[in-house]
């Protein structure tokens, strides 16, 4: 019911900072195009969300035989979650990470990136996937998901508006006729950051649990805080090769650790708490 809650809360605040968007760039008939977009949009999201994060990352299934360590890891693991065996994906880059997806318990997916399995041992990535798990068996997933999705289109909307206060405004007059401009500016600006507000009030909250609850899984506190330590480490030094698939702000909040490098103020920002306090909190199990 918590998790519940959270996802209408979501949903709501990112509705209506859709329709406002619709609003300054269409006006009036622009705001209930982007109203009935919405409803498309989270009808969708709950479907597919997890679907389009998997493609954007160009997320390969596997099987057992196709990546046996991997596999027996994770069916393991959803057997003492007592949760359904999850879907296997595997994403093709050199950065060390790992997310889960789906609307429910039934229907998730665990991914984990070649870069994440080069460099933890066997009982990291456990740990990791318990982790992964954990978000599963909470139900985070579906907020993670629809969040990446709604967020995403937002970012998309605020980018046409500052395109369209350059050249002038594509529909950039308010039903009174009075030029919009400014409003522009101040869309292309603060939409996309009241989105990343809004994913992570509810995102860092979600980690400190799935760490918790993904220690109790493998029963291994120390391998996971031992894994955060590493992956850290790599997000901050990921040098990207030729053929990786570059991370999104939009979808960051899904990782089990923040893919992007930013600046101090950036930090300020974060989806994921910080992972110094992780370890410690895992540490003190």
């Amino acid at each position: 019911m918590k998790n519940m809650l959270k996802t209408t809360l979501l949903l709501a605040s990112l509705t209506g900072l859709l329709i406002i968007v619709g609003r300054l760039i269409g006006g009036t008939a622009g705001m209930f195009i982007a109203f009935a977009f919405a409803l498309m949009l989270n009808f969708g999201s709950y479907w597919y969300s997890d679907k389009i994060v998997l493609k954007m990352y160009h997320a390969k299934e596997v099987t057992e035989y196709e990546s046996p360590q991997l596999y027996d890891i994770v069916r393991n693991l959803a057997m003492r979650a007592q949760l359904p065996m999850p879907k296997v994906y595997i994403v093709e880059t050199s950065m060390p990470n790992a997310f889960a997806t789906g609307r429910d318990p039934k229907h998730a997916a665990v991914a984990a990136t070649t870069g994440i399995m080069n460099i933890l041992t066997p009982e990291e990535l456990e740990g990791v996937l318990a982790h992964e798990l954990a978000h599963v068996k909470n139900r985070d997933t579906l907020i993670s998901a629809v969040a990446a999705t709604i967020a995403g289109v937002i970012t998309m909307l605020a980018t046409w508006a500052r395109w369209a206060a350059i050249f002038g405004g594509i529909g950039s007059r308010d039903d009174d006729g009075s030029n919009n401009i400014v409003g522009f500016i101040a869309l292309a600006i603060l939409a996309p950051l009241a989105a990343t507000i809004i994913q992570f009030a509810i995102s860092r909250s979600r980690e400190f649990g799935a760490d918790a609850e993904g220690a109790r899984i493998s029963q291994k506190p120390w391998a996971l805080a031992s894994a955060l330590s590493k992956l850290e480490s790599g997000a901050q030094n990921y040098q990207p090769r030729k053929n990786d698939v570059q991370p999104s702000q939009n979808t960051a909040h899904m990782f089990i650790v923040n893919p992007l490098r930013g600046s101090s103020l950036m930090k300020l920002f974060r989806t994921h708490p910080a992972t110094e306090e992780r370890i410690r909190r895992l540490n003190e199990m």
